[in-house]
């Protein structure tokens, strides 16, 4: 497995095989979500490359970016473990030397949800993934569905600059309560963990519903928001019932396939999950 720290080093490595390639951009502090990206992109491709950065320009000024959760040694075990071909390990100053001033900015599915409650984030997210792409020219990266605007976001990004790249959704991988696997999860204390399947299951409660034939946005969102509710420790920042491909809210009832997204806050930590709505 070899370690590359510049652009140059990544697109090297990848020109150096003319196969596919496959691309798995993480902030590190690895768990079974990240390696399940990581094991599909090597099936699907000659080589695999994952890179690790913290990216500073997607935290807002009162997050969490210094004490986001980092153990290098243990990414780059597990990673060699897989059978991980190349990890990209860039630095700040590499990413963002002295003077830099250039963004990425993707109107319209930006909006809302994620992008109201974290002003600047996706464009911080836009920029440092177009950077890693260009350095990597990926024939696939793969991209979990837990971030669901985040996804959405980029599969816009990469059809509106024409970058010959296909962006790969993975389905989200759950602990066995249901909790969403995250890396911010080692924030929470034993009692909040314990507390915070109630998403997963407020959430597969509304799908439920949906699947008996409620299309009514607002029961739905009341549904989810009834069932968190009961859970004392949990605080809701939002209940999003959107058009899955616009992410517009849904007012009245769904009449096209819809995302359910939330943010459920468990003391300062904040975990982000959704169920897709066919």
């Amino acid at each position: 497995m070899e370690i590359l720290h510049t652009p140059a080093a990544l697109r090297a490595w990848r020109r150096s095989d003319p196969g596919s390639a496959g691309f798995v951009p993480t902030m590190g502090y690895l768990h079974e979500g990240h390696l399940t990206l990581a094991r599909r992109s090597l099936a699907e491709n000659a080589r695999t490359a994952v890179s690790i950065f913290v990216n500073p320009t997607q935290f807002g000024p009162n997050e969490d970016f210094t004490r986001y959760p980092r153990d290098e040694e243990r990414d780059l075990r597990l990673l060699r473990e897989a059978g991980v071909h190349a990890v990209y390990f860039p630095t700040p100053a590499t990413m963002y030397p002295e003077g830099y001033q250039t963004y990425v900015t993707v109107d319209g599915v930006s909006r809302g949800l994620e992008g109201d409650a974290r002003p600047g984030h996706f464009r911080g997210v836009a920029t440092v993934v177009l950077k890693l792409f260009n350095a990597c020219e990926p024939t696939r990266a793969y991209f979990g569905r837990k971030d669901a605007q985040q996804l959405r976001v980029l599969r816009r990004m990469t059809i509106d600059l024409d970058l010959p790249i296909e962006i790969v959704p993975c389905d989200i991988v759950r602990e066995a309560d249901g909790l969403a696997m995250s890396s911010r999860n080692v924030y929470l204390t034993p009692e909040q963990r314990a507390a915070a399947p109630v998403i997963y299951r407020a959430l597969r409660a509304a799908r439920d519903r949906w699947s008996a034939g409620e299309r009514d946005a607002s029961a739905l969102r009341e549904l989810v928001a009834a069932r968190i509710q009961a859970e004392p420790l949990a605080a809701i920042d939002y209940i999003s019932l959107a058009d899955d491909d616009t992410l517009e809210e849904i007012e009245g009832r769904a009449v096209r396939p819809a995302l359910l997204s939330l943010v459920v806050k468990f003391g300062a930590t904040r975990l982000l999950d959704n169920i897709e709505l066919d």
